[in-house]
């Protein structure tokens, strides 16, 4: 039964994607592309930013999972994802989508709905906005921020993951994780600082990606990705902050913790709640 997931079952996953460096295959943006990729080498796996048309479908067919973010959008760039997700879907490899910014320009809008109509992603991950807007409500969304509550979102999230048949996960001060199935689940760790730092979203994305490859249920490896990922900013401000750092000291911070963060202080800090159904 989904209640009955504990943190050991968590923290699993977090072991398989170290101890199997999975190869995530990554079309992402050009603002985070550096910070994505040193996020899953410290966690553990293995980042590919193939984007050119003459290779991206072979990458993609040997990859464990593909992550798409939107997030500086050009034709160019969408018809690669259409390429990798086509690959994808023929596969079975677990694909990740991240709308970044949707909702603000009718380009985001059209180019999503372009994506779905190759394939329905594993995961859609975004802010309450975000979601909102993909779900097809009116929300506004100013460029990468969440103008929409977590809350307000949830009834379109639900809606979403019956449409895509897969996982939807809600970033905010709480993140919700909820599937086709019904189950949902929150987790109120991470700080604000998180989102000081450019592309900590988007690499939260990345992460979700490194996680479906090691974890067949994508519901809890989205959770156990975003659980993990939360932890880790907790920690990781709490040290900077007790030596008089600021978010520049964070990022380095957040990388280090990703790979040195032990199972003890994983369980000590989760905030995790998981409803029945």
């Amino acid at each position: 039964m989904a209640n009955q997931l504990l943190p050991s079952d968590l923290w699993a996953d977090v072991l398989a994607v170290r101890k199997q460096h999975p190869l995530v295959h990554s079309i992402t943006n050009f603002v985070v592309m550096n910070l994505n990729a040193n996020v899953l080498l410290a966690m553990g796996a293995a980042p590919v930013m193939a984007h050119a048309h003459e290779e991206v479908a072979d990458m993609a067919a040997i990859a464990q999972a593909l992550v798409l973010n939107i997030g500086t959008l050009e034709p160019y760039w969408i018809e690669a994802m259409k390429l990798a997700l086509k690959v994808a879907k023929e596969r079975g490899i677990k694909t990740v989508l991240d709308p970044v910014g949707a909702g603000a320009t009718s380009y985001r809008n059209n180019s999503i709905s372009a994506l779905l109509d190759v394939a329905m992603p594993s995961v859609i991950r975004g802010n309450a906005s975000e979601i909102m807007s993909v779900a097809g409500s009116a929300a506004q969304t100013r460029g990468v921020d969440s103008g929409a509550e977590v809350a307000d979102s949830l009834q379109y999230a639900r809606d979403l993951a019956q449409r895509t048949g897969g996982v939807v996960c809600v970033s905010g001060p709480v993140d919700h994780v909820l599937d086709a199935q019904g189950r949902h689940a929150s987790l109120a760790n991470g700080h604000e600082w998180m989102t000081r730092i450019t592309g900590v979203g988007c690499s939260a994305t990345a992460l979700v990606g490194a996680f479906c490859a090691v974890q067949p249920d994508a519901w809890r490896a989205t959770l156990s990705a975003m659980a993990y990922l939360g932890v880790v900013g907790e920690v990781a401000t709490q040290q900077v902050q007790a030596h008089g750092g600021g978010v520049g000291s964070l990022q380095i911070a957040l990388l280090d913790q990703l790979q040195l963060l032990d199972e003890p202080t994983f369980e000590r800090h989760l905030k995790l709640e998981v409803a029945a159904h």
